[in-house]
């Protein structure tokens, strides 16, 4: 099962969760400080939502989340093979989840887009180890 992920920077987290659970008619999958995931079924989305008052109302990142590694691997295979450069970043721990994933580069218009999958659960944003390189090298992560 592959998903397109949307995530955004909001303003007022308490009211970005309370509008998109009435869009989508879902409550979030996952709720943390400053963040919020919604796993919609119809349409498949992953909606991130990211407090970020400083860019409220604008694309944090974009996303594809599938079921496996394998999955993971061949987007990179196939994308490499059609010239798209990546960055990888497996075992790294980010958005509240432990996950493999690598990002595209080359967008026309610089939009970052990631392929992950998430591997398990985690009680912190990001590692203490990542902290400092994540917002070096994948602003859309913080």
């Amino acid at each position: 099962m592959s998903r397109v992920q949307l995530a955004l920077n909001v303003a007022d987290l308490d009211e970005a969760i309370a509008f998109y659970s009435k869009l989508f008619d879902t409550a979030p999958a996952k709720v943390r400080d400053g963040y919020a995931n919604f796993a919609v079924a119809d349409p498949p989305l992953k909606l991130v939502l990211l407090q970020n008052a400083d860019d409220a109302g604008s694309i944090n990142h974009l996303g594809v989340e599938v079921a496996d590694i394998g999955e993971v691997d061949a987007a990179q295979s196939r994308l490499a093979t059609a010239g798209l450069a990546s960055l990888d970043e497996r075992g790294t721990t980010c958005c509240y989840a432990k996950q493999d994933k690598f990002w595209v580069q080359g967008a026309p218009s610089g939009e970052r887009w990631e392929i992950y999958t998430v591997l398990a659960d985690s009680a912190t944003f990001r590692s203490p180890e990542e902290a400092d390189q994540c917002c070096d090298q994948t602003a859309e992560c913080c």
